[in-house]
């Protein structure tokens, strides 16, 4: 349902609430004036059609007169006050006004007007009454059911039976009615304990040597004891904490307005869906292809696609699933299509599948699958709407419960708009304190446009300038910072008693975790690394490392991997990658080994391109058009957000120290009588910013990593720097220039 059919659906269901309760009001007025003016108007009711109008003595007029006459007069006599009740009610619903007790009210409202009804006729038509009111209180229906009553069960039995449905709808009403007529109960919690004192017999005289037993012989008194018991209110106290205000970690950002789906463009086909034609002709050429090679079908079933038309076949009794299996060439040939795919069998239906190309593709524009109630109204922690399915369905997945995705094909056929749908649905749907992304673009162009965002939804190191990355070291550093926060955030869950993050965000909801311990709200992080084999090729093996840890571990605590690449070979895509990436999108690739690296089975060297892929899901192949999503609309999206007030920095990740210091003793070892030519330099930086972070050396002295971090070590020795913290920035001992320069002119010149 589209965004302007649902508020015409809203202002429909206004307009009939209002005028239901308003209808409901004139029943009111119309019934009461009925009573007194009932036999005034009588004489309408005889008046043919073509005579002049008259004025009803009814404060509701004709038309009122004659509605109170139809139901009160004819047929439920009084009881047709419950009525108006009903009417008022269904025009509660249609407001959907919360405290009106909807389901109740119908129900009494509808069972009082029929006993009543048959009440009604009773009484004013088999009692000693009927004289007095004559039978038409009760309506014509009441008074024809009332009288069946007296058929079968003689009056008696009608008035026990009528006593008895009675009670039972006082009681539906509220049972205190019925019980406020019995004795009252005693208090609950409170417990009466009489003790009554033995007589003690004495010679039979009563006498006793005790005083009081002998006051307790001749009064024979009963001493009450109360014990009350007080029991805790646990419904109140779990009342109370569940209306306390919960943690919203989108305060800080409370302004922030989620993108529009205007920023988003329509694009249309030039040439309509797939025609009867074709299908006609489709299917004559595959019924022949088989027929040629004497395999029998009974039934030939088309759904169609946006790009790809779905042949579904019923092959008589006795064929052999694999002699069709092996005609793919032959149908290709036949229907000269490019990318036939069969299906032997389809998973869950006794039929063959035949996966045959459209001659005119439908473009799948993303706004079309956003604008969705599937994707607009889905309850996934970070949905991504990828395309349309060959049932022309929308194919949508939640990333949280993948947990990490590969994605791969060859060049031009889809890949870098796969990446663009995946990050344009988890912005359009996200807050910015709920999700960080850390983009990874080695070509330095495809994922440019998300450095817009920087203080909305990326993550990055300290210090560093730019929050897209490109360098290959820097990566290796983000994604050892990344294992850091993992480890981080599994030592509070730990601490927590909790296994996920969701858990544990629920806790610090519901402010059960301490902020003064360490605790802290926990939001996802998803890591999209485009051109993966470019980085293997650089970093080698040291990149692997980290993301088969972050791919084991990281689910758990909210850090998802996107990675994908242009090279699906063997040495890219490794055992350890694939065993840890189970969810895989295959975009077309030249060879079935290709195909075979990325999903363990053929089928993406057969398809057509331009954003036609298989998903891989738990065992699941599903074959999708991808959503197209064009650079302007990207663009646009990304102003959007970076327009609006933003956090004063990106998220910070933790500082990746290397493995030098590690283990804590970087500057055991280190000898200051060799100290960097940049010492003096570096400890000057480092207490004008105040901040022990390697990075910073990087970036204002130009320097690797190797040599900054040495020239820490050497600091530390020199007692300038605290040691290493794992993921914390060490502490700067020196807080002015002039303790500092000191503390240098202690050591003397490097010359």
């Amino acid at each position: 349902m589209t965004e302007k059919n649902k508020e015409i659906k809203h202002i429909l269901r206004i307009v009939s609430g209002v005028l239901l309760c308003l209808f409901s009001l004139y029943t009111i007025v119309v019934f009461i004036s009925y009573l007194f003016t009932w036999n005034a108007d009588q004489s309408l009711l005889q008046r043919p059609a073509d005579t002049p109008l008259v004025e009803a003595a009814n404060q509701g007029g004709t038309l009122g007169f004659r509605w109170s006459h139809l139901l009160i007069g004819r047929y439920f006599g009084l009881a047709a006050f419950f009525i108006p009740f009903l009417i008022f009610l269904a025009g509660g619903w249609c407001l959907k006004i919360k405290r009106l007790p909807l389901l109740k009210g119908f129900i009494v409202a509808l069972t009082g007007l029929v006993l009543f009804s048959v009440l009604f006729g009773f009484v004013f038509g088999y009692t000693p009454w009927k004289a007095l009111f004559g039978n038409g209180l009760g309506g014509a229906h009441g008074f024809h059911i009332s009288r069946w009553l007296v058929v079968s069960l003689g009056i008696a039995g009608a008035a026990l039976l009528l006593l008895f449905l009675l009670l039972l709808w006082c009681i539906v009403i509220d049972r205190r009615i019925v019980t406020s007529f019995m004795c009252k109960p005693k208090e609950e919690g409170v417990v009466e304990i009489k003790e009554v004192r033995g007589v003690k017999e004495d010679g039979g005289d009563g006498e006793s040597d005790d005083e009081s037993n002998d006051v307790d012989v001749a009064k024979q008194e009963e001493d009450t004891i109360t014990f009350e018991v007080v029991e805790k209110e646990d419904e109140e106290e779990y009342k109370e904490n569940k209306e306390e205000e919960l943690f919203d970690p989108t305060l800080e950002l409370s302004g922030y307005k989620r993108p529009l789906l205007d920023l988003l463009d329509e694009h249309k086909s030039a040439v309509a869906k797939v025609s009867e034609a074709e299908l006609e002709k489709n299917k004559e050429k595959i019924k022949k292809t088989l027929s040629d090679y004497k395999i029998g079908i009974d039934k030939i079933i088309a759904t169609i696609g946006p790009t790809v038309t779905l042949y579904e076949i019923v092959p008589q009794a006795g064929v052999r699933i694999s002699s069709i299996k092996r005609l793919e060439d032959d149908i290709a040939l036949s229907l000269k299509a490019l990318g036939v795919r069969i299906i032997a069998p389809i998973p869950g239906k006794g039929t063959v599948g035949i996966e045959v190309p459209n001659e005119h593709p439908e473009t799948v524009s993303m706004l079309s699958v956003m604008r969705s109630a599937k994707f607009q109204e889905s309850k996934f922690d970070l949905p991504v709407v990828l395309g349309k399915t060959i049932a022309d369905e929308i194919y949508m997945f939640d990333l949280a419960k993948m947990p990490h995705l590969l994605v791969a094909g060859a060049t031009g056929q889809g890949k870098s708009v796969g990446l663009n749908a995946i990050l344009t649905s988890l912005l359009y749907r996200k807050h910015p304190a709920e999700l960080k992304l850390v983009l990874v673009d080695p070509k330095k162009v495809e994922l440019s446009l998300y450095a817009k965002i920087e203080r909305h939804f990326l993550a990055k190191l300290p210090d560093e300038e730019e929050a897209i990355i490109t360098d290959t070291q820097k990566v290796v550093y983000t994604l050892k910072s990344l294992c850091q926060e993992m480890d981080g955030r599994y030592d509070l869950l730990k601490a927590a008693q909790v296994r996920n993050i969701k858990e544990y965000n629920e806790k610090f909801f519901q402010h059960r975790l301490n902020p003064l311990k360490g605790h802290r709200y926990l939001p996802f992080i998803v890591v999209v690394i485009d051109e993966f084999a470019d980085l293997l090729m650089t970093a080698g093996r040291e990149l692997e490392e980290p993301i088969a840890r972050l791919a084991q571990k990281a689910r758990a605590i909210g850090i998802h991997l996107v990675i994908a690449t242009q090279r699906p070979t063997t040495n890219v895509i490794t055992g350890l990658i694939k065993a840890n990436f189970t969810a895989r999108i295959a975009f077309r690739v030249i060879s079935s080994i290709d195909s075979r690296t990325i999903l363990d089975t053929t089928g993406a060297n057969q398809l057509i391109g331009r954003g036609d892929m298989l998903v891989s899901t738990g065992g699941e192949m599903t074959r999708v058009q991808c959503a197209f999503v064009d650079t302007p609309e990207v663009e646009k999206l990304c102003e959007y957000i970076g327009a609006q007030r933003g956090y004063e920095h990106a998220l910070y990740l933790p500082e990746y120290s290397g493995e030098e210091n590690s283990s804590g003793n970087g500057s055991a070892d280190v000898d200051l009588d060799r100290r960097d030519k940049m010492f003096d330099e570096a400890a000057r930086i480092i207490v004008q910013h105040q901040q022990g972070s390697t990075s910073l050396l990087q970036r204002k002295l130009n320097l690797g990593y190797n040599r900054a971090g040495r020239l820490m070590d050497q600091l530390e020795k020199a007692g300038i720097v605290g040691p290493f913290e794992g993921s914390k920035a060490r502490q700067v001992l020196y807080t002015d220039m002039d303790s500092l320069a000191k503390r240098l002119k202690e050591f003397g010149s490097l010359d």
